[in-house]
């Protein structure tokens, strides 16, 4: 079948990308779904970080690609060997496909897959190869997923079977963000009622990483951004003190007042290997630090090692938020429906395919939060 999808043709591309040649929409003859796979109709798919961090080659992958990895749709079918999802099936797709038979998913860390995360570094889908081609040409997956299109395909093991009743624009934010941000607090640096949390970055992850904090019971929780409307966004969410990292001479110094002498959990969700270098400075003694944020993998943080030792710091990597996604995705459906997690205040606004462009200026100004491509409104 066709259909169009936003394809990256070339890494390395540095803003402005509206009215530019590297990301553009195209018609694209899309297969499948084979053995193990899903046909799914995209209904919204969230603008990341890491698909920017794709576009500006900070995150090398092959070209030409069908961008997008967080987002929700409706199964339309199911390849052979597929028992357990079926057509018409609301779905959350999750960037790392579980395999389910390596060492990582069978001691329970999916978001570990080898299998998943070779199929991911090359751009192809677990049971290999790629479904978009043009002119006997192939197109590369983005993480699995390629949720910047009108129709993907996936494997069984990129996707959680969602409730019909979530909204698909809550839906699409679990599958990357939420999932991330909240898992990052809970499963990572496992906060418990009454510890303090600092959280560098305040984006989508770093949101969600604020109301993990909260529904943890963490305090005091600070919020360290340099843009006013998402710090003021995440003491609505629950942060009890904001740092302004633009305005204030001495970031650690502030963090350190807040917590009264340095935060038990410091989450890093920027990126940045010098955010992580002030986040670890940022900690008490004994406190942890978690990396959430995925960097550019040629920049080195420097720490100093003796703190380990001496003071008892722990340095601990997060990815996907540590998270078991059949298993988590439900949780996080819970709270939204109790109203303890309030998921679409994280929505910046919609677009179509048109507007992809312009909203990555707009996500790499550091001036949105999620922004949502709806494909079937575009």
């Amino acid at each position: 079948m066709e259909t169009r999808a936003a394809v990256l043709w070339r890494l390395g591309s540095e803003p402005p990308y509206a009215g530019g040649s590297a990301l553009t929409v195209e018609s694209l003859t899309l297969s499948g779904p084979d053995a193990g796979e899903l046909l799914v109709r995209i209904e919204a798919a969230g603008l990341c970080h890491s698909d920017l961090s794709v576009i500006n080659g900070s995150r090398p992958r092959p070209t030409p690609m069908v961008l997008g990895h967080e987002a929700a749709g409706v199964v339309e079918a199911v390849g052979p060997g597929v028992i357990d999802v079926a057509s018409g099936d609301h779905v959350v797709m999750t960037f790392v496909p579980s395999c389910g038979h390596c060492t990582e998913c069978a001691s329970g860390r999916p978001a570990m897959c080898t299998v998943g995360a070779a199929a991911n570094g090359a751009g192809r889908l677990v049971a290999g190869g790629t479904r978009f081609a043009r002119d006997g040409v192939g197109f590369a997956h983005h993480l699995g997923v390629s949720a910047f299109a009108e129709r993907t395909v996936v494997s069984r093991g990129s996707v959680v079977v969602v409730p019909p009743s979530v909204p698909f624009d809550v839906a699409a934010m679990l599958g990357c963000a939420v999932l991330t941000g909240f898992g990052a607090v809970v499963n990572t640096a496992v906060v418990r009622p009454g510890e303090s949390v600092v959280v560098f970055g305040l984006g989508g992850v770093g949101l969600s990483a604020v109301m993990g904090a909260a529904l943890a019971g963490a305090h005091p929780i600070v919020a360290v951004d340099t843009v006013e409307s998402k710090l003021s966004l995440a003491r609505s969410l629950g942060a009890t003190a904001v740092v302004d990292a633009g305005a204030v001479s001495d970031v650690v110094a502030a963090v350190r007042d807040a917590t009264g002498g340095g935060a038990d959990h410091a989450l890093e969700c920027v990126g940045s290997a010098a955010v992580l270098e002030t986040a670890f400075a940022a900690t008490a003694r004994g406190g942890t630090t978690v990396a959430v944020g995925l960097p550019d993998p040629s920049h080195r943080a420097s720490l100093p090692a003796v703190t380990l030792t001496g003071e008892g710091r722990v340095l601990r990597g997060s990815y996907m938020g540590s998270a078991a996604p059949a298993r988590d995705i439900p949780r996080l459906i819970r709270l939204w429906e109790a109203g303890k997690l309030p998921i679409e205040r994280l929505r910046t606004g919609d677009i179509g395919f048109d507007g992809l462009p312009a909203a990555f200026d707009e996500l790499a100004a550091g001036r949105a939060v999620r922004q949502l491509l709806r494909p079937s409104a575009a």
